[in-house]
Parts: structure tokens; sequence; C-alpha cells
């Protein structure tokens, strides 16, 4: 099976030791509620199986303490193992200044355990699931998440 932690899910996944890392509050130390856009980083994972590595999706984020944060061997030793999922960009997928929206570290806004079926992010890709809600990006997460169960 596998699990995803969306937002305060992320979290929990982060308390219980099961990814890496720990949850600060926003840069701004404010509640953020916008769309943000997100590039894909891995594509062999079962939760992103519908998705290309690079491409950017445009999904909400609504949180106060969502700036993920670890201590610089840890970081370093996630990066190395391709724990990064995804990353906060801009439009055209580029990393940096005002695309992180809360100062992650690495602009991560998603991380991945060593075997793979466990996703936490920040974004809320249950929100972007059809053109009603405002668009339909997150659809392809949802699906696989079934396809999952």
């Amino acid at each position: 099976g596998a699990v995803l932690g969306i937002c305060n899910g992320f979290q929990m996944l982060l308390e219980i030791g099961l990814l890496p890392g720990a949850m600060l509050m926003n840069r701004t130390l404010r509640f953020i509620c916008r769309d943000v856009h997100l590039r894909v980083e891995r594509d062999d994972l079962p939760l992103l199986k519908h998705l290309r590595r690079g491409h950017v999706l445009r999904l909400p984020i609504a949180h106060k303490e969502g700036n993920w944060f670890a201590a610089p061997d840890v970081v370093r030793q996630v990066e190395a193992a391709g724990a990064v999922a995804l990353r906060y960009c801009n439009e055209r997928g580029e990393i940096g200044g005002a695309a992180n929206p809360n100062g992650a570290i690495n602009a991560v806004a998603g991380l991945v355990n060593r075997e793979g079926n466990v996703l936490g992010m920040m974004p809320h890709p249950e929100r972007r699931i059809s053109a009603l809600l405002g668009g339909a990006d997150g659809a392809a997460l949802v699906r696989a998440l079934v396809e999952a169960a």
C-alpha cells in the first residue's frame, strides 16, 4: 500500500519519523493560502506515476507551519537519496526567490521515504481534481493513491 500525507498529514509523517525533518512556521510568520507551482522531481514513485519529472503543477497551499527544516547533514542525506519528490518553483519550473512561499530549505514541498510508498506534501492535490475546483493538476496524484490502495 501507499501513504499520502497532505499538509498536516505531512507534518504528522515528520513527527512520527516516517520522513526526515520538521516543519517550522512560515518565514513570514503568517498563514498562507494561495496557489503555488511545484516541480515534480521523481516520477518513479507509485503516487507520482502519472506525472513526468520536471512537470510543473499548480496546487493550493493553506498553512502557517509549512517551512520544511532539517539539520545540514540530514538535508545532504535527503538530497543524496533522491527523497525530494516535489519542489516549490515558478510557472517555468525555476526554483528560488518568491517561488518558495514559506522558506522551506531547498524549496522542499514534498518528500518520499526510501521505499517510495510514503509521500508527504504541503500542497493540497485533493483541492484541484476538477476544472470546477479551479483546475485538475491534483487529479493524477489522487488517481494514483486510489490505484495504490
